[in-house]
């Protein structure tokens, strides 16, 4: 079991989130990569905690569904927009937005600043052992002096007590800042909603097939499919039998559940 000593609650973060934007129920933030960033700093700087969850159709029409999801992705302290669609959504609702905040680009962009920052990362996740090895590695060679100070990739099954508690205290002796989960929707969302009381590290950050992305596993779609929102055909393409019911049991219903918010919306 965890010590005695072992914070219950995290503490309430004081630094300044985004604003954010209801989008078929779920509090998506108004903001952008700079912005993101400078907040891990401030958060990791003042000790404080919070989890940023990065948001598409699959996570935000599962949440219809999942009450758990619903519930992390509410307590979050950011939900990105990293799904085109989402941006469309609300500039649709009128509000300003320069792009999307792609999870694997925010990725880059965190390793990218940890570098001078001095941020110590862990990553939890992948797809096993030899790829979270594989994604580190990719990752060191692409950021020199990028301080990496643990990895663990868990079993495709929920943690026993015992592997939950030795997770727990390997985290907080290496006095991480920034830990990235890359378990996939919903496990992601919720694993960090569960865990946060437990965790020292000042900001968690879901970002699932970045993971895989990153360790050269899986190849991302090319950017003008990405703009054209497309994103999503090119993985159904490859992956065709792990992704298609996701894709045709939530895209049509986004699209119909936008509807009718967007109607509502100009009708006021």
């Amino acid at each position: 079991m965890l010590p005695e000593s072992a914070p219950l609650q995290s503490p309430i973060a004081s630094v300044p989130t985004p604003p954010t934007v209801d989008v078929v129920g779920v509090p998506i933030s108004r903001t952008d990569y700079t912005a993101v960033v400078e907040w891990i700093d401030e958060m990791v700087r003042a000790r404080l905690r919070g989890y940023v969850c990065v948001c598409n159709v699959h996570s935000v029409m599962a949440s219809s569904d999942d009450a758990a999801l619903r519930a992390a992705l509410a307590g979050s302290s950011v939900n990105v927009p990293d799904g085109q669609p989402l941006v469309w959504a609300m500039k649709a609702l009128g509000h300003h937005l320069d792009d999307r905040v792609y999870g694997p680009e925010l990725m880059l962009r965190a390793c990218a600043h940890a570098v001078s920052a001095g941020q110590r990362f862990y990553l939890y996740g992948g797809h096993d052992s030899q790829a979270l090895a594989q994604l580190e590695l990719s990752l060191c060679r692409r950021f020199p002096g990028l301080k990496i100070v643990g990895r663990y990739s868990p079993p495709h099954r929920e943690l026993t007590a015992q592997e939950r508690d030795r997770l727990v205290r390997a985290i907080n002796d290496a006095n991480v800042d920034v830990l990235w989960v890359g378990i996939g929707v919903p496990k992601q969302e919720k694993w960090m909603a569960s865990m946060r009381p437990l965790l020292d590290a000042p900001v968690l950050i879901g970002v699932g097939a970045a993971f895989d992305f990153h360790a050269g596993l899986i190849s991302q779609a090319p950017r003008r499919l990405q703009i054209a929102g497309l994103e999503w055909a090119y993985r159904l393409g490859r992956e065709p039998r792990r992704l298609w019911r996701r894709y045709l049991k939530y895209n049509p219903r986004f699209v119909v559940a936008f509807c009718r918010q967007w109607l509502a919306h100009s009708r006021r």
